[in-house]
């Protein structure tokens, strides 16, 4: 009889042992009974006999993780704090019933004619195994992904290229399918379990060499990965908000180096981390110079320079897009006249209302001041705090213009892949003339015929609770800019109180970036320090609280961490549970773990390098 250490897969239960009568190999999947039931496990070693009597494995599948597989699983659970069995539960396993195309070369792939700056870029990136290809909106880096993706081909290598968001796949699909044909398949989470059975076969016997998609697809059990490709690297998306709480741009570093593969980083607007860890490769040209014009105007509802815009571009039988931010799930004082958000003197993070408990709370450090009446940078009174959402925006625009059609563009509207192709082709296809939406339009799309891009509600995102507000702020201005002009003449109008803060950067986001840094640096902020939140959540606030001070107790222990602050959550109850949180800091990675790992129980859960902190 042997006996194996398991997890089970997806679950956050600890390891079980179960006993077999034959031989097993590590990474098996295997079905095995637990309690009622029986539910997939895989093995992870082999142990000696129990004291206790060990149950049977019922039965061993086709399906295994290879050792690599497992490798990575490790890190993401001890890393993201999750178990082995959630960790593990992000992989595709491979099949051994299928048997793999032993070397699969194509010599015969036409590729894309590059301009000279991209052959540079191109030659560049050959000769680097981990790179950050910044390259301005419009630039051309998908003809150079492609040639790249071409170039693993002819080595007999597969391809994985992410992209943040599924709204993306539509275009990228038909442009990557032109190329490499059935060679290619895209992966996302709003697939059928048939459409995914069908690839997972291509991808099994070799015929799928180039997986595209959102993060999940960097789990797929490719052979022989050669490239690997995170487009717009900057973005949110690649960050799970849900356990395991991993980045898929810092996992799929890690896979590179696992597996031995080449990792490009991507973006017009590079995160300040990848910025500072990576070799930048620049492709700082547009493909097709055309002149864009910025107009900034006041205010923060649609005005008649917005409305007047939209209609003038409509009656040339151009298309527009407007861009709204996201209803934030709490609101911030924020002036009118000057653009600015009333700032913690301590962390230099935007200030939540609390109407209710009639004062201005610093969700970093917990610092509180009653509600201003006035702003503190130019004394303009009253301060707002509301602001208009897509529907309204709708409303306004439909009713001031006579015949115009609005694609409505945000994750209301665009809920399942068919929606989205829809949408999109209904654009394309020039049967609406206005996109409105809200952070989805920044992703990348590329359209030749919006001439017009209006940009509200930016002031709003500089001034949120956030370190990266800033950051955030300013990648949105350049990727929403450069969704118009691709092949003609455009203008930008950016409605904002503090037009100076965008002007000094039009066009050179790197500039911005250095700037920017040393800011991070003073502050005491990634990259120059890393960050750790831990949530507690529970329906009776008095054992949160507590679970909360007893964490903090602990954490006090432990040297070269900093407490940054703890209490109440920005967002105070979700789903009839209150929510507290603790927020820490450390210059390095190593005593911030170290303190997490000695203070982790099921109580609590935490979020390493978090880019959320509502």
């Amino acid at each position: 009889m042997f006996f194996y250490k398991t997890f089970l897969i997806g679950s956050n239960v600890p390891s079980l042992t179960y006993a077999s009568q034959e031989e097993l190999q590590v990474g098996a999947v295997v079905s095995v009974p637990l309690k009622s039931s029986t539910k997939n496990a895989v093995i992870i070693e082999e142990v000696s006999q129990p004291s206790f009597t060990a149950l049977e494995v019922c039965e061993v599948t086709a399906h295994y993780y290879t050792s690599k597989q497992l490798e990575i699983a490790k890190f993401i659970s001890e890393y993201y704090f999750s178990s082995w069995g959630e960790a593990i539960s992000l992989f595709v396993p491979y099949d051994k019933n299928i048997e793999p195309v032993v070397k699969y070369e194509n010599n015969d792939i036409k590729l894309p004619q590059l301009t000279q700056a991209q052959q540079q870029v191109y030659d560049a990136l050959l000769h680097k195994d981990r790179a950050l290809l910044f390259g301005v909106t419009g630039a051309g880096k998908t003809e150079v992904f492609i040639s790249l993706m071409g170039k693993m081909l002819q080595e007999g290598k597969a391809t994985i290229f992410l992209m943040p968001e599924i709204s993306l796949t539509p275009q990228m699909e038909k442009r990557l399918q032109r190329y490499f044909g059935e060679q290619v398949a895209m992966w996302h989470s709003k697939l059928t379990k048939k459409k995914k059975e069908s690839i997972l076969e291509g991808i099994y016997s070799g015929q799928v060499r180039i997986v595209a998609g959102a993060r999940s697809a960097l789990f797929v059990p490719l052979q022989d990965i050669g490239l690997i490709i995170v487009d717009e690297e900057h973005d949110d998306s690649y960050k799970a908000m849900t356990r395991p709480r991993y980045h898929a741009r810092d996992v799929a570093v890690l896979m590179g180096q696992k597996l031995g593969a080449k990792v490009l980083l991507a973006s017009a607007t590079p995160s300040m981390t990848s910025y500072t860890k990576y070799d930048v490769v620049k492709l700082d040209k547009p493909f097709i110079q055309t002149n864009k014009r910025y107009t900034f105007i006041s205010g923060d509802t649609i005005n008649n320079v917005i409305l007047n815009a939209v209609s003038k571009n409509y009656q040339r039988g151009e298309q527009s897009l407007l861009f709204l931010p996201t209803r934030g799930n709490f609101k911030y004082l924020y002036c009118e006249n000057c653009g600015k958000t009333h700032l913690c003197p301590y962390c230099s993070v935007g200030m939540a209302l609390h109407r209710n408990h009639k004062h201005l709370k610093c969700h970093y450090c917990n610092y509180t001041e009653a509600i201003r009446e006035s702003c503190s940078y130019c004394g303009h009174s009253p301060l707002r705090s509301e602001r208009m959402g897509t529907q309204e925006a709708i409303e306004v625009i439909e009713e001031a213009i006579e015949g115009i059609k609005v694609e409505k563009f945000d994750k209301d509207s665009i809920t399942t892949a068919n929606k989205l192709k829809q949408a999109l082709r209904r654009f394309e296809n020039k049967e609406s003339d206005l996109l409105l939406g809200t952070q989805m339009l920044s992703k990348g799309h590329d359209y030749a015929d919006i001439t017009l891009s209006v940009i509200m509600g930016l002031d709003h995102i500089l001034g949120l609770a956030d370190y990266r507000a800033r950051e955030r702020t300013m990648s949105l201005f350049f990727q929403i800019a450069g969704r118009s002009g691709r092949a003609k003449a455009s203008e930008v109008i950016v409605q904002t109180g503090d037009p100076d803060f965008f002007k000094s950067y039009v066009g050179d986001y790197e500039l911005f970036i250095k700037e920017e840094l040393s800011f991070l640096e003073m502050m005491e902020y990634p990259p120059y320090a890393s960050l750790a939140r831990i949530l507690i959540a529970h329906k009776d606030e008095k054992k949160v609280a507590k679970i909360t001070l007893d964490t903090v107790a602990k954490l006090k222990s432990f040297e070269e961490i900093e407490i940054v602050g703890h209490g109440k959550a920005p967002v105070e109850k979700i789903a009839n549970k209150y929510r507290y949180h603790i927020l820490l800091r450390a210059k390095s990675r190593v005593p911030l773990l170290k303190s997490l790992h000695g203070v982790d129980c099921k109580e609590i859960e935490i979020d390493m390098d978090p880019v959320e902190f509502s």
